[in-house]
C-alpha cells in the first residue's frame, strides 16, 4: 500500500512540474487550441497537456523501478501483458498527439485505434468472460476479441467527448481511476492498482491547471492516453484467472461517459447528422443550457461519476440478486435525469412511431404501400386511355382526394385555364366538378414530362383539407402515381405507334 501512495505521490508532482513546461512549449509552437461555434473557451489554449500526462504516468514508474526490486519482480512477472500495454498506449498517445498537430479524418483515427486495442488483446489483455448479477457467467468464445476492441474504442472515445469542459475528463478519470484502484487492492491485484494510482496522480496534477479556468487541455493525445489506460486496466484489474474478466464494474465506474458515447452517435443518426461529426449535444452542454455556470456543471458531473463508483463498489460485496436490483433502481434514476435534461426528446413516442412508420413504408412493409403498389400495377396495364384514367381516380380515391382532370397533349405556351381537360373526376364521380373553398383546399399541378424532354400533359389535383388532412405519404404517394402515369403514357404510345 505504500509503494501505491507512492507513486501516486510522484506521479502528482510530474504531473504538477510539467504540465506548465508543457503549455510553454506548445505556445512557442503555436501548437493551441483555437475558439470556434462548438468549443466553450473564448481565447486560444495550448493543448499538450496529454504529453505531461503521458510522461508523468511513465516517469514514475521508471523512478519506482530503480528504487524498488520488488516493483521490478512484478513487472517482471507480468512482462507480456505490460509489454503489450505499454506499445498499445504509446500507439494510443501517438494517435491523438497527431490528430493535435494535424486533424485526422475519423476512420483513420478509428482504424489506429482498433489497431491498438488488438494490441492489447494479442497480449493476454481481453475479456473472455461477461460476469453479470443474477446471470450465469458468459464465456464469449469467438466474440472475445470484438468485444474487447468495442470496449477500448468505446473508453477512449468516450474520454475524448467528455473533454469539453474545463477539468471534466481528467475529474471522471481520477475518480474512476480511484475507484478502479480500490478494487484492485481489494482483489490484491496490486501492479494495476499501481499503475492506476500514477494514472489518478498524473490526472490530478493536470487537473491544477485544467479546472475552470483552464490554463491548458490535455488534447486528444490526453484523452486518447488516459481513455487506451482505463480500459486495459480495467480489464487487468478484474481478471480473476487467465480465462474470465468482470467488466461490470468498470462499466459502471465509467457510466457517465460511457453513456454519453453510446448515446451520442444515436443520437445524430437519429437527426440525420453525421454520426461523427462534433456537435453541442453532449450532456455537459446540456447542463449548460440549463444556465448552469461552468464549474457547477463539472461538479455535478464529478458526483455523479463517483456515486456511480461508489454503486460499482457496492455491487462487488454484494454479489447476489441485490445486485440487480441495485442496477435497475440507479438506471430508472439515470434515465429519468438525463430525459429531464430534454436528452430524449428526439425519442418522443409519437415522432419515433412516425418515423417508423417512414421506415416500413420506404420499405414496401406496410400494406397501405402494397396497397397502393398494387393500384400502380393495374395502372400499368391500362390498355387505354380510359381504362388508365379509371385507374389513376381509384388510386386518387385511395389518397382521398376530392377532385381531378387530366390534360393531354403538349401544354408549353398555354395556360391550363384556357383549355378544357379530357378527363375529369371528383369523389361524386366521373365527369362532374365540384366547387370548393379556395382557401381550404390543396391544388397540385403535375406536369407529365417523360425525363423533362417530352411533354405527354399535366394532372390538376384538388383536395379538400377540411374533409381530411394531409397523411404523411399523400405527396410521395402522388409522386409514385405521376411516374406510373407516365410511364403508362408512354407505353400506350409505343403500342399506337
Amino acid at each position: 500500500m505504500t509503494t501505491i501512495i507512492l507513486i501516486f505521490l510522484m506521479s502528482l508532482a510530474l504531473s504538477l512540474l510539467l504540465t506548465p513546461q508543457a503549455g510553454r512549449i506548445a505556445r512557442k509552437y503555436n501548437f493551441v487550441d483555437l475558439p470556434s461555434e462548438r468549443k466553450i473557451h473564448s481565447h486560444a489554449l495550448p493543448r499538450t497537456g496529454g504529453v505531461a500526462i503521458f510522461l508523468a504516468f511513465f516517469l514514475s514508474f521508471a523512478v519506482l523501478l530503480a528504487c524498488s526490486e520488488h516493483t521490478m519482480d512484478m513487472i517482471s512477472d507480468a512482462s507480456p501483458k505490460v509489454i503489450y500495454l505499454t506499445a498499445g498506449a504509446l500507439l494510443a498517445f501517438g494517435l491523438g498527439l497527431a490528430d493535435d498537430l494535424r486533424r485526422l479524418g475519423p476512420k483513420l483515427k478509428f482504424a489506429v485505434q482498433i489497431i491498438a486495442a488488438s494490441i492489447a488483446y494479442m497480449g493476454g489483455i481481453k475479456i473472455y468472460v461477461l460476469l453479470l448479477p443474477g446471470i450465469k457467467n458468459w464465456y464469449l468464445g469467438f466474440f472475445s476479441f470484438p468485444i474487447t476492441v468495442l470496449w477500448f474504442v468505446l473508453v477512449i472515445n468516450a474520454i475524448n467527448l467528455i473533454d469539453g469542459l474545463d477539468g471534466l475528463a481528467a475529474g471522471v478519470t481520477l475518480f474512476a481511476s480511484l475507484i478502479l484502484l480500490i478494487f484492485c487492492v481489494n482483489t490484491e491485484r496490486f501492479l494495476v492498482a499501481m499503475a492506476l494510482a500514477a494514472l489518478g496522480g498524473a490526472s490530478l496534477g493536470f487537473l491544477r491547471y485544467n479546472f475552470n479556468p483552464a490554463s491548458i487541455f490535455m488534447g486528444d493525445s490526453g484523452s486518447y492516453f488516459l481513455g487506451y489506460m482505463l480500459a486495459a486496466l480495467s480489464i487487468m484489474g478484474s481478471m480473476k484467472s487467465q480465462t474470465t474478466v468482470a467488466i461490470l464494474v468498470p462499466f459502471i465506474a465509467m457510466g457517465l461517459p460511457l453513456m454519453d458515447t453510446i448515446l451520442a452517435p444515436i443520437r445524430r443518426f437519429i437527426l440525420g447528422q453525421r454520426m461523427f461529426h462534433p456537435d453541442k449535444g453532449h450532456l455537459h452542454h446540456k447542463l449548460l443550457n440549463l444556465g448552469l455556470t461552468h464549474r457547477y456543471a463539472v461538479l455535478i458531473l464529478y458526483g455523479i461519476t463517483i456515486l456511480m463508483g461508489v454503486l460499482s463498489i457496492i455491487i462487488v460485496h454484494i454479489r447476489d440478486d441485490r445486485a440487480a436490483l441495485f442496477l435497475l433502481l440507479f438506471g430508472i434514476a439515470i434515465f429519468t435525469g438525463v430525459r429531464k435534461l430534454g436528452y430524449f426528446d428526439y425519442l418522443a413516442a409519437n415522432k419515433m412511431y412516425e418515423w417508423f412508420r417512414d421506415v416500413t413504408d420506404e420499405a414496401g412493409i406496410s400494406r397501405e404501400r402494397r396497397s397502393f403498389l398494387n393500384l400502380q400495377i393495374e395502372i400499368l396495364k391500362s390498355g387505354n386511355i380510359d381504362e388508365l384514367w379509371i385507374n389513376v381516380c381509384i388510386a386518387l380515391r385511395m389518397l382521398k382526394f376530392d377532385m381531378a382532370e387530366m390534360y393531354l397533349g403538349n401544354m408549353r405556351g398555354s395556360k391550363r385555364e384556357t383549355i378544357q381537360p379530357e378527363r375529369t373526376w371528383t369523389r361524386n364521380g366521373f365527369g362532374t366538378r365540384e366547387d370548393f373553398c379556395e382557401e381550404c383546399v390543396m391544388k397540385l399541378e403535375l406536369p407529365l414530362l417523360d425525363d423533362g424532354s417530352k411533354v405527354y400533359g399535366s394532372l390538376w389535383l384538388v383536395k379538400d383539407l377540411r374533409r381530411d388532412a394531409i397523411s404523411n405519404y399523400t405527396l410521395r404517394r402522388v409522386e409514385h402515381l405521376r411516374r406510373t402515369v407516365i410511364e403508362t403514357l408512354r407505353k400506350l404510345e409505343t403500342v399506337k405507334s
